[in-house]
């Protein structure tokens, strides 16, 4: 699975990457995934939190999208990828 991480506004520390890492190497367990895009940026909005998270997997034949917007690039990545697994299992519930 490959990884890609994008940062818009800001630069990074590997502490964050390795968590992101981290996370998206558990969703392999769920499907086959080819390539995951992450985009973490910084928002104006600091009234629901101004980091936001989006998540694109690529699997045979589909494309799943999630994004969420927290106070912490933890808790977005982390909300992201419940969103993406609940996606896998109805993406895998259909090709059944």
């Amino acid at each position: 699975m490959n990884i890609e991480i994008q940062t818009l506004k800001f630069d990074a520390d590997a502490k964050l990457t390795d968590f992101v890492n981290a996370k998206l190497s558990k969703l392999e367990k769920f499907a086959d995934i080819t390539s995951v895009d992450v985009i973490l940026r910084l928002e104006k909005d600091n009234e629901h939190g101004n980091k936001v998270a989006v998540i694109s997997l690529d699997i045979p034949g589909d494309k799943l999208v999630a994004e969420k917007q927290c106070k912490s690039f933890e808790e977005a990545v982390d909300l992201a990828i419940d969103a993406l697994k609940k996606q896998l299992n109805r993406y895998k519930d259909s090709t059944k």
